[in-house]
């Protein structure tokens, strides 16, 4: 980012009517933050650097232009609207532009499916929940929460997840407190790794974990970088055997 601009349209950054009434909606604050971003980088001074990244909003590809090779992309301009149930959706208008461009990344998230004997909001693809505990009917069901996008739909980022999961484990422990978990069903954890190791599973533990998590920040050092990842299970496998704490 420190070698990079990013360019937003003064006009790109002002909410739609239908998306103020969302963002200032109580629980809201991060969406707001993101907001105030988006207006400082309209405000910034453009430096001239070696890469520059644009930020569009309300738009979608509507067709990828070329014959050999990426030529460029047709976008189409898409409003908001609330659909029946009232939820926020976004619909192509007749405005169309073209972009010059080389190359395309897809990265649109994927679609949740459904699991046998369990509730699934085929719409909006999601496991039916009230604070992240799975409903059975109107009722919660004992023991089985949900996260992430099975939640709520493939939207946010890896923070965006990160928050969600601190959420549903906060509720997991409420109901640990409360006594309403069922009984774990299976074996025990004094059963699980001797039936691992005759099952001659890898398991990495929590100590492997610690092992690799030190490996990663320590290369990032070097890199200027939090952490380098290792990308590969034998990787990961390699520097966890070094602690000898593999099953």
């Amino acid at each position: 980012m420190t070698g990079a601009d990013v360019v937003v349209d003064p006009l790109d950054c002002e909410p739609d009517p239908l998306s103020t009434e969302w963002i200032e909606g109580e629980g809201h604050a991060t969406a707001r933050r993101n907001v105030e971003i988006l207006h400082e980088y309209a405000r910034g001074e453009v430096r001239g650097t070696s890469r520059r990244i644009v930020l569009r909003f309300l738009v979608a590809p509507a067709e990828i232009l070329g014959s050999e090779r990426v030529e460029g992309i047709r976008l189409v301009r898409n409003e908001l609207y609330r659909d029946g149930s009232g939820e926020l959706r976004a619909r192509a208008t007749d405005r169309i532009e073209q972009l010059e461009c080389g190359l395309v990344f897809r990265s649109i998230g994927y679609r949740g499916v459904a699991l046998p004997n369990v509730q699934f909001d085929d719409r909006r693809s999601v496991i039916p929940n009230e604070g992240r505990r799975v409903l059975d009917g109107n009722r919660p069901r004992p023991g089985e929460f949900v996260v992430g996008w099975i939640k709520r739909g493939p939207t946010g980022v890896i923070g965006t997840n990160k928050g969600d999961a601190q959420e549903t484990v906060d509720r997991i422990l409420e109901d640990l407190e409360a006594g309403v978990l069922p009984e774990p069903v299976g074996p025990s954890r004094e059963s699980l790794e001797p039936l691992l190791a005759e099952r001659m599973i890898e398991v990495v533990d929590y100590q492997a974990w610690l092992a690799i998590d030190e490996h990663e920040r320590a290369e990032g050092v070097s890199a200027g970088r939090p952490r380098v990842k290792l990308c590969t299970f034998g990787e990961l496998l390699d520097v966890a055997q070094k602690c000898e704490r593999v099953i």
